[in-house]
């Protein structure tokens, strides 16, 4: 089957792709403003891109299109894929019907933490040679890839609340029908399509309701946000993790090293390579997962002292002159903080963090969470941010920060500000969802040669 892929270059639509080649489909897709990693992982793996949605891609004459959910209704080839009748279906509902159905599916859900946690599970269950499929938001580091489909039962899943497509505003989740579920956290988020938190519960709680008797929901304990999901009904078990009662995260050391208690008992210790005490929780997460088909906790310790985490999570990208670049994909508030916190706990003391923002998400457009933004800037020496085809004003809501934080509609003017500031010892860490017009690689150059 010719399989077409509209939004072909978004992390979890590239997964697809990777899938339906691994399935032996012929795959295609298009998509515009493409950025790697995605994109150079697709034509790596041997998938053709088409730059942008022109209708003349139906000449291509697929047997089927299937549609990302950043494909919304005006868009030129959909408009005409409507008009012809011709056969559509959304890109999760085409997981749940060719890969998913026959699978045990380790779902991991949450506003924050999804894509690590994810390629932890993915990773313990390969350690383990339960030799998993998997699709992640990103590309894991241990594998190379975000999406692999292998012949055994396992399948791990970034299972994202955010809606499906344009012709299903559920949340992608509800299509996995996961057997075991991570409820990592939730908080406020995807301001563009909930109005508020308790519309986010309600998806969490359908996410809980197709799960069978025999499943096992592994909530976080210290969110009253989740307490109230499953207080609406959950029928398969229930462990909590990050909970004095049950599983915890214990004596952590400026290392990366943790050990792991259950009421208040030692279980184990192990050492995590990605900075944070949010990804030890992650880690304790994804263990328990593993452990509900059979992966003892002695030896999912062992694979997470192993783990080497995911592109765009604290990703170094280079060092220049004493100074270095770090990439990573936080957006939201709350992973802002946890991101400059762990990078922090992980930097000789006294070492300056450069924080360089562009606050890209549909809820950061919307500036629903600027009163949010000083307070998790905090631990960055200055804050660069990018403020271009923005809604709100940037510097006004930064002004909390006062002399430390700059605003920018240019991007080559940030560059040049951030490099004028940055001196031997600095951690230049940039944060945004997306390409961010390949910053991280400007300011390397610039660097280079000051």
């Amino acid at each position: 089957m010719h399989i077409h892929i509209l939004g072909i270059c978004g992390t979890f639509m590239g997964g697809i792709a990777l899938l339906a080649r691994a399935a032996g489909h012929r795959v295609t897709g298009c998509d515009a403003n493409v950025y790697p990693p995605m994109s150079t992982q697709l034509e790596a793996q041997g998938v053709a891109l088409v730059d942008g949605y022109g209708p003349e891609q139906l000449t291509l004459n697929p047997d089927l299109y299937v549609v990302g959910n950043a494909v919304s209704r005006g868009n030129p080839l959909l408009e005409e894929i409507l008009d012809r009748n011709l056969p559509y279906v959304s890109g999760p509902q085409w997981l749940a019907d060719n890969v998913l159905r026959d699978k045990w599916v380790l779902a991991v859900a949450g506003t924050h933490g999804k894509t690590t946690t994810t390629s932890m599970l993915a990773w313990i269950l390969e350690y383990a040679r339960l030799n998993p499929g998997f699709l992640i938001g990103g590309v894991a580091q241990d594998f190379g890839v975000s999406a692999r489909l292998t012949d055994l039962p396992f399948f791990v899943i970034e299972a994202d609340e955010y809606d499906t497509a344009f012709c299903d505003k559920r949340s992608k989740f509800v299509h996995y029908r996961p057997r075991t579920a991570i409820l990592n956290n939730l908080e406020f988020d995807h301001a563009d399509i909930f109005p508020d938190l308790a519309s986010i519960e309600t998806q969490f709680h359908h996410l809980v309701r197709t799960m069978p008797r025999n499943g096992l929901v592994i909530s976080n304990g210290s969110q009253t946000s989740l307490d109230r999901v499953l207080a609406r009904g959950c029928w398969s078990a229930v462990e909590r993790f990050a909970d004095p009662a049950a599983w915890q995260v214990a004596d952590a050391d400026a290392d990366g090293g943790f050990a792991i208690t259950h009421a208040g008992e030692l279980v184990g210790r192990t050492r995590l390579e990605l900075a944070g005490a949010h990804n030890q929780t992650n880690a304790l997460a994804a263990l328990l997962a593993a452990r509900h088909v059979g992966v003892p906790i002695e030896h999912g310790l062992e694979a997470i002292s192993r783990f080497k985490g995911v592109k765009r999570r604290l990703e170094v990208r280079g060092v220049v002159g004493g100074v270095t670049v770090y990439d990573d994909f936080a957006h939201h508030p709350t992973a802002i903080a946890a991101t400059i916190s762990g990078l922090r706990g992980r930097i000789a003391d006294g070492a300056r963090i450069l924080a360089v923002l562009e606050p890209r998400s549909n809820t950061m457009k919307l500036g629903t969470m600027k009163a949010q933004l000083p307070e998790s800037l905090e631990g960055a020496a200055y804050t660069f941010c990018y403020a271009d085809k923005l809604g709100w004003d940037v510097a006004e809501a930064l002004q909390p920060l006062g002399k430390r934080a700059h605003t920018f509609v240019d991007l080559e003017a940030l560059v040049a500000e951030v490099t004028s500031e940055a001196r031997v010892g600095d951690h230049v860490l940039v944060m945004s969802n997306g390409g961010f017009g390949g910053v991280h690689d400007k300011i390397l150059k610039k660097l280079n040669v000051a």
